[in-house]
């Protein structure tokens, strides 16, 4: 078969695909209409997941996995966004990783809303500016993000999803690496790759910025300057990537939560995160884990933080294996709370990643 006629079968191809694409478009819009009219959430976490592990069952190749999840995650995307508008709240500026994995999750055709701070993000949300936030809450490297615990604790938003991003740095500038004198990024990234820079850059200068964003900008504009960002920034601020994946450890990863205000449906691969405090006596935490022992519930975390209120007085967030409304983890949160001062439930979500 020669090129021609390859190139004519594509085209057959893409037109059958664009049908399909919108005869899927109209039955989505439908089913927002229904959820709508029951007011009910455009965005189902649930009904996403199960649509990306189906899809990845019915792939023979040679498209990947990653692959038709990356396309199916614009398809729905697209749809959502012709649904309702839909707004997503992120810590900014454009280009940072909660944005990335604003991405990852809702694609780019729903609109998104960039936030000075995690505390804006969650406003925007519980002020109805935005339908959903993403924050960070925890890096394999660094630990847990406090400030979005602490967050928890007085909003009455619920996790509704999680995201799993892989952190990659890349050195970007527009001039080669031989001509970089300095380099910019914000004080953790430069840490996460402290030895590459004194390998390959030991005589350039770091220096700390805000974000990583903010150094792109910098960068965009100063000679011999360099920044390590993201490939959005580099693409945004129209940067060469001198050098990829430079940071010193290859496992570094960051958990992103989505916040909203509707409780998810149990899809059979969840998650809890709560946060108790403890009453003042020998053994209290003690005392707290024993009904997670009892149903034979596995905590994923335990992280303690002080509750600002009262000295020495904490609060434990825990997230634990399986949905609220499960019965063997309602008997244990039922439990728990008859022995804690203060029990709250963040929400149950989807696993998934």
């Amino acid at each position: 078969m020669n090129l021609k006629k390859l190139r004519k079968e594509i085209d057959g191809i893409d037109k059958r695909i664009i049908s399909l694409l919108n005869v899927r478009a109209r039955v989505t819009s439908c089913i927002a209409k229904l959820k709508l009219a029951a007011g009910k959430s455009v965005y189902s976490p649930e009904r996403e997941r199960e649509v990306l592990k189906r899809i990845a069952l019915l792939g023979k190749g040679p498209l990947s996995p990653c692959a038709l999840e990356a396309i199916y995650r614009e398809i729905m995307s697209a749809s959502l966004s012709s649904a309702r508008p839909l707004k997503i709240a992120y810590l900014g500026p454009e280009a940072s990783f909660s944005n990335l994995a604003a991405i990852k999750r809702f694609g780019s055709q729903v609109g998104h809303l960039a936030c000075d701070s995690i505390s804006e993000v969650f406003l925007e949300v519980e002020r109805g500016n935005a339908d959903y936030g993403v924050v960070p809450i925890e890096n394999s490297i660094e630990g847990a993000i406090s400030y979005t615990l602490d967050m928890f604790i007085d909003s009455d938003l619920k996790i509704c999803s999680q995201i799993i991003l892989d952190i990659s740095h890349n050195l970007l500038a527009s001039c080669p690496e031989s001509k970089i004198k300095k380099v910019y990024s914000n004080p953790s990234v430069l840490g996460q790759c402290r030895l590459w820079l004194e390998k390959n850059l030991p005589s350039a200068e770091r220096i700390e910025v805000s974000s990583t964003t903010r150094a792109a900008q910098v960068a965009s504009k100063e000679k011999n300057s360099a920044c390590i960002a993201s490939l959005l920034a580099a693409k945004l601020y129209k940067l060469e990537v001198v050098a990829s994946d430079i940071e010193d450890s290859p496992h570094n990863i960051t958990r992103f939560l989505v916040i909203g205000n509707t409780d998810v449906p149990a899809t059979g691969n969840d998650r809890t995160s709560i946060m108790f405090s403890i009453k003042d006596k020998v053994g209290a935490l003690h005392d707290m884990l024993l009904p997670f022992k009892k149903y034979r519930i596995n905590l994923t975390k335990i992280e303690s933080r002080p509750s600002k209120k009262k000295a020495w007085d904490y609060y434990f967030y825990v997230d634990l294996e399986g949905h609220a409304n499960s019965c063997h983890v309602r008997k244990a949160l039922e439990e728990l709370e008859g022995k804690c001062k203060f029990l709250k439930i963040f929400g149950s979500y989807p696993v998934g990643e």
